[in-house]
């Protein structure tokens, strides 16, 4: 497994590395008949432009691992009720998702989930997550699979994964075996950042009952400056094309909050979900704060379906005005040592 991903990690890359080569010959050429101030400015260019456009490369990775645009595991591998559906987004995308319900009527008056996974593989490889969501809280899960994963057409980018995300939350509106007040958003990792943007979107906003983030980031920079080296953050922003400002965006939320963070997460630093979770702008958020969970495995973590359990009775009581208030639930605060 472990060539397996180098030799994907060694294709992703091949294109910059050529690319970067080709630009040093030109580079020298250019030096050697005009001369070093030109050359300067060349090679600082062409630099900028390669660090620009080889950002994709390094934080999309659908084809990790090997064959992953080919061969999406199905839910009935894990026993899971679904249909195929096709999404088309206003750009013209077809966004390959699975619905997973239990196709009664019961499922009408269930919470559902728009399930936005993380940046490598495709939604196939999230499947026993799924599945103890669905049996954990009985709901009914939209999975949707970006674009430029798996089976969906296009290439990735922020502003296209956003679109995505909220063409999802549109064809729910469009099936009459859902309840559209139970509709909530949730994200891991990659999929939080995509998760955020939507539920500080005015519109989209006010579309979903509440929204679900799982050890993610502040933005990339911050990232890049934990990955690479503290002197990234002197680089202009202007420069990332991929930014997904997490940090700005949640404090325009306000629909409720549920921030998941897995401490021994060694990827995305717990810190940046602590802040997350300080900033939110929603007047009712809670962190569940699991020690043992790392980043892609909080949820096998005991206690974390508990968690989300009471996070969903809470906001259900909210969505239903006539019932009576809530009681007061410690969702609404720091959940430590679940």
């Amino acid at each position: 497994m472990k060539k397996e991903i180098a030799m994907v990690k060694f294709s992703q890359s091949r294109g910059v590395w050529i690319l970067s080569l080709a630009a040093l010959l030109l580079c020298l050429v250019i030096f050697y008949f005009y001369g070093g101030y030109l050359t300067i400015a060349l090679v600082t260019t062409v630099l900028t432009t390669i660090f620009y456009y080889a950002q994709d490369v390094l934080l999309y990775h659908p084809d990790l691992p090997a064959n992953s645009r080919i061969y999406v595991p199905i839910p009935t591998m894990h026993n899971l009720p679904y249909e195929t559906v096709s999404i088309h987004t206003p750009d013209k995308v077809t966004l390959h998702a699975f619905w997973i319900s239990n196709q009664n009527e019961r499922s009408k008056s269930v919470p559902t989930f728009v399930y936005l996974h993380g940046n490598a593989g495709n939604m196939g490889h999230r499947m026993q997550n799924v599945w103890g969501i669905f049996h954990h809280l009985n709901c009914n899960i939209l999975m949707l699979e970006y674009r430029g994963y798996g089976l969906s057409t296009g290439s990735p980018s922020e502003r296209g994964l956003i679109i995505d995300a909220k063409a999802a939350i549109d064809y729910l509106y469009t099936r009459h075996d859902l309840d559209h007040t139970q509709i909530l958003i949730f994200g891991r990792s990659l999929g939080g950042a995509v998760a955020v943007d939507v539920a500080a979107d005015t519109v989209y906003g006010q579309k979903i009952m509440c929204a679900i983030v799982e050890n993610t980031f502040t933005s990339i920079p911050d990232m890049a400056v934990e990955l690479i080296h503290p002197a990234v953050r002197f680089v202009p922003l202007i420069l990332y094309k991929n930014k997904y400002n997490s940090l700005s965006k949640i404090r325009k939320c306000s629909v409720p909050f549920l921030f998941i963070s897995g401490l021994a997460d060694n990827l995305v630093p717990p810190n940046m979900m602590r802040t997350l979770y300080t900033e939110c702008g929603s007047q009712r958020k809670g962190i569940l704060v699991f020690p043992g969970g790392s980043h892609n495995d909080t949820w096998i973590v005991d206690g974390y379906y508990d968690g989300l359990r009471t996070f969903l009775n809470e906001c259900q009581d909210i969505a239903s005005p006539l019932e009576k208030p809530p009681k007061k639930s410690n969702v609404w605060r720091e959940i430590q040592d679940v």
